[in-house]
């Protein structure tokens, strides 16, 4: 490629590239639409949190269920073995 032809195929990059961000710029949506992209995007990861949350507070229920029924499997077993608590 001689530097004649090099210095053409760069000018028609650069207007092809041009002509693409000058027809994108018209085909741009408008700020509400931006806008209500943003709060889908705030209200999936506020729905995300929620369910980790949820997720997080029934499995602590579960270990302290567990714990308390463990509790009282030993409880009613010491007491059926003569110890009186």
């Amino acid at each position: 490629m001689t530097p004649d032809e090099q210095e053409q195929f760069i000018d028609a990059v650069t207007a092809a590239v041009a002509a693409a961000v000058a027809a994108d710029k018209a085909t741009m949506y408008p700020p509400e639409h931006s806008q209500w992209v943003e709060l889908a995007i705030k209200r999936q990861a506020q729905s995300i949190a929620l369910r980790q949350a949820v997720i997080e507070k029934s499995i602590t229920g579960l270990v302290w269920a567990g714990i308390v029924g463990l509790t009282l499997v030993i409880r009613e077993w010491l007491n059926a073995h003569g110890l009186k608590i």
